[in-house]
């Protein structure tokens, strides 16, 4: 589901990216931890490709492959990953069906809250499962049920409103598709928001 004009501003702005930078990323590192050294990396929904060069500066991914749904946010992030040459490879792509990535061809894959806007979120999950090799990592924040159905979210911006999840929904749809998350995994602000790291059994 593309995002409304209201919510692809606030992508665009830079407190969405001070929250990447400063707290996002930092905690999804203590979670997981870096990547290993030459790790290609799968990241779904990277909208202007802010995140993108986080993975590739903070976490050491060798090589990422990036993908969003809609081709303005590609186009924009095509401009800011100029200087990373070919690590970066970028296309419109569905998050839910990824037809042209083949099985078990990542080390890594990243949702920095994507998977809420899509209204086959299970389908999403388990497409990231299928992409990532055993013992690779999902990294992930996401957004749930309660933050979505509150007036201010409605008011502002477009969300799938059937079959949204909770924190521990999430959890379950994750051990369901074969990931251990155990002790890694946080939820912040009354339960409207979590993030935590996936291993690929």
């Amino acid at each position: 589901m593309l995002m409304n004009k209201t919510e692809s501003a606030l992508i665009n702005s830079p407190p969405r990216r001070w929250l990447q930078r400063w707290y996002e990323v930092p905690w999804l590192r203590r979670l997981g931890g870096s990547l290993p050294t030459g790790a290609g990396v799968l990241e779904i929904g990277c909208g202007p490709g802010y995140g993108t060069r986080l993975i590739l500066e903070q976490f050491g991914a060798a090589h990422v492959d990036a993908i969003d749904l809609d081709p303005a946010m590609i186009a924009r992030a095509r401009r800011r990953l100029a200087p990373f040459g070919d690590r970066v490879r970028l296309e419109v792509g569905d998050a839910a069906a990824l037809r042209t990535v083949a099985d078990a061809g990542y080390d890594a894959v990243f949702d920095f809250a994507i998977i809420h806007h899509i209204p086959d979120w299970r389908s999403a999950v388990g497409e990231v499962a299928r992409v990532l090799r055993p013992g690779g990592r999902f990294y992930f924040d996401e957004v749930t049920a309660s933050a979505l159905a509150r007036p201010s979210y409605r008011r502002l911006f477009d969300h799938p409103v059937h079959d949204r999840f909770t924190a521990d929904e999430f959890r379950i749809e994750l051990e369901r598709h074969g990931f251990e998350v155990g002790d890694r995994f946080l939820t912040r602000v009354s339960g409207d928001y979590f993030l935590g790291v996936a291993e690929r059994r």
